[in-house]
């Protein structure tokens, strides 16, 4: 089980990894906001120990980042012990909220109870789009056609982007969420590079970059991957 801890608080950190890893958790930490979606994306940790008040992005803007493309549980350490903090965290998709501090014990058990909810099912797809094969776990892209296998490198801005799509098949993923997950909320307008990335996907990806029958985009909104998921 991998548990990604954000918070800016080294010493609430180093407690953490040191208690966390003593009970036989795989631990990743992040200092702010966004680093914890870079780690997000590269680890694809099991559960979420997020701290509200961090540099860069806060808690609430990480919560809405992760969740536009895991279901992941997220659980909520945090200083603020007002409900409206608890509820807003709540809303924007966090299972459960504990604050500091906290005894070991209970925070123990919220982990327990959160990962008897975990998906067993969904740490790494493979989605065939065409003669295409994306394989999560592997990290590896392959296009297999009647004479020839050739292997797509893909740079790690365009694994982003297109493992956000694998995890959400079929279903429109926005703009902003592309663009908060991947570059951050200072570039949640930058449409541009959406634009060029998902042309940059399209051709190494698509059968005809110029007429795609997998990323689809949906005007005004966002994009959508359609393909077969295994």
């Amino acid at each position: 089980m991998k548990i990604l801890i954000a918070d800016d608080d080294p010493q609430i950190v180093r407690a953490l990894r040191i208690t966390l890893t003593a009970k036989g958790y795989d631990v990743v930490t992040a200092a702010d906001g966004a680093r914890a979606i870079a780690a997000a994306i590269d680890h694809q940790p099991d559960l979420f120990l997020l701290d509200l008040g961090m540099p860069q992005l806060n808690g609430i803007e990480v919560i809405e980042g992760i969740r536009g493309w895991s279901q992941a549980p997220i659980l909520v350490v945090s200083g603020r012990a007002g409900a409206a903090d608890k509820v807003e965290a709540l809303d924007a998709g966090a299972d459960d909220y504990i604050t500091k501090p906290f005894a070991v014990q209970e925070l123990l058990a919220r982990i327990r109870a959160l990962t008897r909810r975990v998906p067993q099912d969904i740490s790494a797809p493979i989605v065939h789009l065409g003669e295409v094969t994306i394989d999560l776990s592997a990290h590896s892209v392959v296009r297999v056609s009647a004479d020839a296998t050739s292997h797509i490198r893909l740079t790690p801005t365009e694994w982003q982007m297109i493992e956000l799509l694998i995890r959400n098949p079929g279903k429109l993923v926005t703009r902003k969420t592309l663009l908060t997950s991947i570059w951050g909320t200072e570039h949640a307008e930058d449409t541009g590079y959406l634009r060029l990335y998902v042309s940059q996907l399209r051709k190494k990806l698509e059968a005809d970059p110029s007429h795609p029958v997998h990323i689809i985009t949906e005007p005004g909104m966002g994009y959508r991957l359609d393909g077969m998921l295994t």
